[in-house]
Order: C-alpha cells, then sequence, then structure tokens
C-alpha cells in the first residue's frame, strides 16, 4: 500500500477561507491533550494560555509589542512567497537591522535630536534590506538555494551579535555585563498610550502591511508578484524578470525585517544584548502562512502568535509548565495550516497491492 497526492480539479472556496479558522481550533483541540498528558488541566491550561492576557492592560501592550515583529517580518515575506521566493533567514535579516540601527545612538551615544530616531529606522532598513541581498546575489548569479543560504546567515548574524555585545560594544560602566550602552531618550519610540508599554513600532507595523496591501492589490508591481509566483513561464512572456523579482522580494522582506529589528532594540529593549529576539523571524514564517499570504491577514495572524507568547509565559508561572510549550503550539498551528492546505489543493488516494519494481508492470 502506498499514499498518493491527486490534484483537485476545483477546490473548495469555503474551505479555503476557513483553513486558517480549523487550523487553529485542530491546535487547540491537541494543545488540550499535550495539557492533559502533562497532567494538567486542559481547560484552565487553555484560559490561561489564551484567554486571561486579554483581560489584562500590561499584557495588551505586550501583545503589541510581540506582534509589532511579527507583522512587520511576516508582510515582507508574504511577497516572497507570492512570487515563489523561499526568504528563510528574516531572523538573520531582523539581527542585521538591529545592529546597523544601532551603530549611530551606541557610537554617538551623548548626540540627541529629533533626527536621531529616523536615522537609526532607515540603516535599520536598510542593513536588513542589504543582508538579504546576499542571498538574492547568490541565488542570481549561482543559481543556489535560497532556503539553505539565507538559513544559514542567520546564524553568522547570531554570532556576529554576540562578539559585538561582548566586545567592541559592550559598555564600559555596565560592569562587565555583556550589553551595549543604555539609549538617549530621543533613541527611544515612544509610547502610544499612558497605560502602559507599547510603543509606536506597533502603528508603523499597520502602516507597512496597509501599504503592501495596497501595492499587491493595486500596482502593476503587484500583479507582477503574482503572475511571476503562479507562472514564471507566464511571467517572462508579460516581459517581467524573473532575476528582478528576487531581487525586489529579498529587498523588500530584508528591510521589512531590518526596520523591525532597530524597532525591537529602540522600542521593548533599550541597549544592544546578545539575545534580541525569541525566534520571531521564524514564527513569522507562520504568521505569514496563518494569514494566508496576505499583508492584512498578517496583522491578524500576528497578533494571535503573540498571543502564543504572552501565554506561554503566563501558564509556565501559573501551572508550572515549560517554555517549551509556546514552541509546540506554534509548531502544531503552522503544521495543521499547511495540512490543510494540501487537502484543500490535493486528494488522498490509498493505492494497494505490490509497488513495482524498475522494468515491471504494477500490479
Amino acid at each position: 500500500m502506498r499514499i498518493e497526492l491527486e490534484r483537485r480539479s476545483d477546490r473548495s472556496a469555503l474551505f479555503s477561507i476557513f483553513s486558517p479558522v480549523i487550523a487553529l481550533a485542530l491546535t487547540v483541540i491537541f494543545g488540550a491533550v499535550m495539557f492533559a498528558l502533562l497532567g494538567k488541566d486542559p481547560v484552565e491550561a487553555l484560559y490561561r494560555f489564551f484567554i486571561e492576557p486579554l483581560f489584562d492592560v500590561w499584557s495588551l501592550h505586550e501583545l503589541m509589542i510581540k506582534a509589532t515583529p511579527l507583522i512587520m517580518i511576516a508582510v515582507g515575506l508574504t511577497v516572497c512567497y507570492r512570487s515563489n521566493i523561499w526568504n528563510i533567514g528574516a531572523e538573520g535579516q531582523f539581527t542585521v537591522g538591529a545592529i546597523v540601527g544601532s551603530i549611530v545612538p551606541i557610537y554617538f551615544y551623548e548626540w540627541s535630536s529629533p533626527l536621531l530616531l529616523p536615522i537609526m529606522l532607515i540603516m535599520g532598513a536598510v542593513g536588513g534590506a542589504l543582508y538579504a541581498g546576499i542571498p538574492a546575489l547568490l541565488k542570481n548569479y549561482f543559481n543556489t538555494n535560497e532556503i539553505l543560504t539565507s538559513l544559514m546567515l542567520v546564524y553568522v548574524a547570531q554570532l556576529f551579535l554576540d562578539w559585538l555585545v561582548r566586545g567592541a560594544w559592550r559598555n564600559p560602566d555596565g560592569f562587565n555585563f555583556p550589553q551595549s550602552r543604555e539609549f538617549v531618550d530621543s533613541a527611544i519610540l515612544p509610547e502610544m498610550f499612558a497605560s502602559g508599554r507599547a510603543h509606536y513600532g506597533f502603528a508603523l507595523a499597520i502602516l507597512a502591511a496597509l501599504a503592501v496591501w495596497f501595492m499587491m492589490r493595486f500596482t502593476l508591481k503587484g500583479f507582477e508578484v503574482n503572475v511571476i509566483g503562479q507562472s514564471e513561464r507566464a511571467g517572462r512572456f508579460a516581459g517581467f524578470s524573473s532575476r528582478r523579482m528576487i531581487w525586489f522580494g529579498f529587498l523588500l522582506s530584508g528591510g521589512l525585517a531590518g526596520l523591525a529589528g532597530i524597532i525591537e532594540i529602540s522600542g521593548a529593549i533599550g541597549y544592544v544584548q546578545p539575545t534580541i529576539s525569541p525566534g520571531y523571524g521564524f514564527t513569522a514564517i507562520i504568521v505569514a502562512f496563518l494569514g494566508r499570504l496576505n499583508p492584512l491577514g498578517a496583522i491578524v495572524a500576528g497578533l494571535v502568535l503573540a498571543l502564543t507568547y504572552i501565554g506561554g509565559e503566563g501558564v509556565q508561572f501559573t501551572i508550572g509548565v515549560s517554555d517549551k510549550v509556546t514552541r509546540v503550539f506554534q509548531g502544531m498551528l503552522l503544521f495543521f495550516v499547511l495540512s490543510c492546505d494540501t487537502l484543500i489543493l490535493y486528494k488522498v488516494r490509498l493505492i494497494f497491492g505490490r509497488v513495482a519494481k524498475t522494468g515491471e508492470q504494477p500490479s
């Protein structure tokens, strides 16, 4: 017996719309099973994981803080994936954006000006875009696999960040702790509300999502993205260049990831340290697919995945489970999203009988 996938002649529009909802429901169901196997009350655990954070003002602010990089990175990745370009290294581009954007406030730590924050944001976006340009260049000129190159560059960026904060960027007044000088007030993103820490980076992420949605929906470049993503051959007939699209997809997604990196430093942390991300660049891949590769869908999906971070931190203290629970939930969610999408496009067929060897007729 073997299992084959057969493409459906037509797919259900209803299931295509509700696929993320089904995936989320399956994640919750299997999450309840996981908590039961851990010896915890599933109802209480799920309540504390998904519901309780929504009724606390502090948690809502933290939700927006954690959703900001997820939304911004995922918005760039939607363009890549819809054009059939596989940028898996957004985590590294996020890190490099944070590093490049922090150059001015670290080396000119006494400078305070209204221009400082815009300069940092621009430099962060440029740094992320240039770092994403490395796998784009290798793909275009050497036909290397962009999945491998972009992924490997993540670890280069993380190790370079660690080297910086333990060496050249270490605060001389910081009692030998591996972190940079704290940023001056003009280098910190202002808070949106007086009731908590949520900063204007969240508003920038929403604006980025709206801008990319408008581009994808109403401009020639968005049409080009969709055409090349569906058929590179059709794109060539239409006069579109797949090479230029590789540059565009990587530079746009890398720029947004780099912008998210410096926003995280400026808005949530306030200085550079060895670890600046719990894996936002990888989680944003789940956000992009959960949002149906739509920039507006990425806003909702980013908030949902940010809730898994907040809820995961909460259940560690309230019911005493491992911090790996968050990763398990995110992994299950990605698995069910991809599974639902696969079943929408393909039918599963069970083939019974002996598998034919080379040169034999199948039985």
